[in-house]
Parts: C-alpha cells; structure tokens; sequence
C-alpha cells in the first residue's frame, strides 16, 4: 500500500514528464530538449521538487564571475529550447533559466536562487502551458495568476523590471490528449497583458507571432502547438528584444 502510494504521488508529479521518453519524437526539431535522463526523475522530484540544483553551479560561476546580467528568461521547455536552439541570444548578458516540463509553484521556488541572485536588471517570466495541462497536479487559473503576481511582487521588490510572456494557444497537448487548452491559453494571455499593463510591467505577445489570423499556431513556427521551431524562435527574438527594452 504504501509502495503504491508513491507511485501514485509520482505520476500524479510527473505529469508531461510521463512521455518523457518519447519526447524528441514527438518534438523532432522545435528546439526542445528531452530530459536525457528520464528514469532519475521520481527521486527528483521528492528531493528537489522545483529542481534548484539544476543551475546552482552556472549561477555561483556567473555571480563569482562578476559577469553583468542584464536579463534572466525564467521559464519552463520553451525557454529552455530558446537557449538551446539560439544560443547567439544567450551568449551575451541574457541568461536561460528554463526546465522542461515546469509549472509556475516549481517557477516561484527558483525565483530567489535563479533570478533575484544574478541581480538582473530584466526578468522575462514566460510559463503557464505546463499548469494548464496540470503537470504537477492539478491547477485552476486562479492559481497560476497567484502564483505569477507572487513572481513579480518578488521581482518589484528587488527593484527587476519585468516582462511576462504569453503563451502559445495551443488547441492540444499531446501528452494530455483529454484536454482542450486553446480557451484557456487565451484567457491566460488575456489576463497577462491586463496584469503587465497594471503593474508598470511589458508584455511580450509571443502568441500573436507565432499564429494565423484565425488565432491558430502556425505549424512552422510550432509543430506541436507548443514548442517552437527554430523559425517559431526567430519570430519570437525581435519581440523579447524590445520587451526587455522596455518597448511595449
């Protein structure tokens, strides 16, 4: 009973992360890149739910470094894809903070550690997919808006200006076939560019330049829906450049 138990408290935690070795198929080419290690995950995420062991290294090397940080992308698979797919934007003082397969609790966990210690002047908060598809259990929108002003009230109070990403409308989640997300993306989006506008924050619509006219992601730029190619990525640069330039 008790063995079972944990099973069912790691499935209920994995999530996405269930598909997990299957992924690169799934996504061949939209610059994600698959948890290469599948199997260590469980453990994991009884230990370092929020994973704050992933960049503790990179972030005592940054900060012993010196190096200026102008801007840190805190986010889940599509900013960890970013990074790997156009590593010439991150080569400078941006910096890529994102974890595959995270929700916005695991995201506000690592504010302190991956964000407010490298002293940015910029945090680019781009997260909610993984929540909507209920990747660590489940989640209503209420909770994912408290837990994005938590993220910003800690940014504001460290003097970080800050920029929130929309989320692509996906109309599906392959790894949660029983979900129908558009809708709610939507209404995400909608309260994003609403609570920015409130708080003295910019908006980065990332979902209008990655879909048609119709509101439907663009299978180039998205082939999942989800995860962007490296097309999807080159129309989303010149919106993050001028987000974190504070150009709205």
């Amino acid at each position: 009973m008790i063995e079972l138990s944990r099973r069912s408290l790691i499935a209920g935690s994995l999530g996405a992360g269930l598909a997990l070795p299957s992924i690169a198929g799934a996504i061949e080419g939209c610059g994600e890149q698959p948890n290469t290690a599948p199997a260590l995950q469980p453990p994991r995420l009884l230990t370092d739910w929020a994973w704050l062991g992933r960049y503790r290294q990179a972030n005592a090397e940054l900060i012993s470094s010196g190096a200026r940080v102008d801007a840190v992308f805190l986010g889940d698979s599509i900013t960890e894809g970013w990074t790997n797919t156009d590593p010439a934007f991150f080569a400078g003082a941006n910096v890529g903070r994102g974890i595959s397969a995270q929700t916005t609790p695991q995201l506000l966990v690592r504010m302190h550690a991956d964000v407010i210690a490298l002293k940015p002047r910029v945090v680019h908060i781009m997260a909610g997919t993984n929540d909507i598809a209920q990747n660590t259990g489940p989640m209503s929108p209420e909770d994912s808006k408290n837990n994005f002003m938590a993220m910003c009230e800690i940014a504001r109070a460290h003097g970080i200006r800050i920029v929130l990403g929309s989320v692509p409308p996906a109309a599906k989640y392959w790894w949660r076939p029983d979900l129908q997300p558009k809708s709610v993306a939507t209404a995400l989006n909608d309260w994003m560019r609403a609570y920015a506008k409130e708080i003295g924050a910019v908006y980065a619509d990332y979902a209008a330049a990655l879909t048609d006219a119709a509101g439907n992601v663009k299978l180039n730029l998205a082939k999942d829906e989800v995860h962007p190619t490296a097309a999807g990525y080159a129309a989303m640069r010149p919106v993050a450049e001028a987000a974190i330039n504070g150009k709205r």
